[in-house]
C-alpha cells in the first residue's frame, strides 16, 4: 500500500519501521520541524525524521505536502499537530491510539490510565477525523496494567501490540474495511497533557496514589530545600519505599546510597521545606 506517515516522537518510530518491514511503500514522512537543543542551539531532528532518513524515506515538515504525492492512506502516530479539514478530506487517515476509546482521548492516555488506577488499557486503530480521537474503531486489543507497571513499561508493551495490530489491519485490502469502522461506545474521558505541577509528589495522598505518580515517571519531591527526583519505588505494606532517586545536580543512584550519604534525621521528611 502507498502510505503517508505522520509522526514525531520515539514512540512513533517502531510503527514506521513495522510498516516498512511489512512491505508498504512509505511515499512521504511528515514530522515536526527540527528543534534547537543544547547550549549551542544546534538543530536536532525528531526521532521519526532520524529513522526515516536512516530508512531512505522522503521527509517533509509541511503537512500540505500530502497533497502533492499519490497515496492510498495516511497513518498518524503521535504526530503532535492537528490535521486540518482539507487534508482529512484528501485521503483516508488512520490513527494508532494508546487507549481503549472513548476512555482517555487526548495527549497523555498512558499516564492518565496509570494515575486513575485502571486495570487495563489497550490500543486502537481508529479513523482520524476533526474531533479529538472521536473517530470509529477499525481494530482494538486490550492490555493489562500491573500494580507496579511503569509508564515506560506500559508504553513499550502498547507499542509492540500496536505495531502488530496496525500491520494486521493494513494487510487487508483497503476497500474491505476503510468505510466500516465501529462507533465508539461508552463515556468519553479526556487525557490532558500533564502539567508540570502534577509531577510533584503530594505526600498527603494515599501511598497507592503516590506510587502511581512515581510510576508515570518524572516524580519529584524536596529534601532540605532541594529537589529530589524519585525514579522508582516499591509499595510495601502501604508504605512507599524508594529504590532509585536523583538529588538535585547529580545523577540517578540507588536509594540506599543516597540515604547513606544524606544521613537523614528521624524527624526529616520528604516535601518538608
Amino acid at each position: 500500500m502507498q502510505i503517508i506517515y505522520l509522526g514525531t516522537p520515539d514512540m512513533a518510530v517502531p510503527p514506521l519501521r513495522a510498516l516498512v518491514d511489512a512491505g508498504h511503500d512509505i511515499v512521504r514522512v511528515i514530522t515536526r520541524v527540527d528543534k534547537k537543543r543544547g547550549r549551542g542551539g544546534s538543530l536536532s531532528p525528531s526521532p521519526v525524521k532520524a529513522a526515516a532518513v536512516d530508512l531512505g524515506l522522503t521527509v517533509s515538515h509541511d503537512p500540505d505536502d500530502m497533497l502533492s504525492v499519490d497515496a492510498e492512506l495516511a497513518v498518524v502516530v503521535a504526530y503532535g499537530r492537528i490535521i486540518k479539514p482539507h487534508l482529512l478530506d484528501a485521503l483516508p487517515m488512520v490513527n494508532l491510539h494508546y487507549s481503549l476509546l472513548p476512555r482517555w482521548r487526548g495527549a497523555a492516555p498512558v499516564e492518565r490510565a496509570i494515575l486513575a488506577g485502571d486495570a487495563e488499557t489497550g490500543v486502537d486503530v481508529m479513523r482520524l477525523e476533526e474531533g479529538l480521537d472521536t473517530g470509529g474503531i477499525y481494530a482494538e486489543q486490550r492490555v493489562s496494567i500491573g500494580n507496579g507497571t511503569t509508564a515506560d513499561e506500559l508504553r513499550a508493551e502498547l507499542n509492540d501490540v500496536g505495531c502488530r495490530l496496525l500491520v494486521d489491519t493494513l494487510s487487508r485490502p483497503l476497500a474491505e474495511w476503510i468505510d466500516e469502522p465501529r462507533p465508539q461506545t461508552g463515556e468519553p474521558l479526556y487525557a490532558s497533557k500533564l502539567d508540570k505541577a502534577e509531577f510533584e509528589i503530594d505526600w498527603d495522598q494515599s501511598p497507592v496514589d503516590v506510587h502511581r505518580r512515581i510510576r508515570i515517571g518524572g516524580a519529584w519531591t524536596t529534601f532540605r530545600g532541594k529537589r529530589l527526583k524519585i525514579h522508582t519505588a516499591d509499595l510495601v505494606d502501604e508504605t512507599i519505599v524508594p529504590t532509585t532517586v536523583q538529588p538535585e545536580g547529580k545523577g540517578p543512584m540507588d536509594f540506599a546510597s543516597w540515604r547513606n550519604g544524606a544521613q537523614p534525621a528521624r524527624d526529616e521528611l520528604f516535601g518538608d521545606l
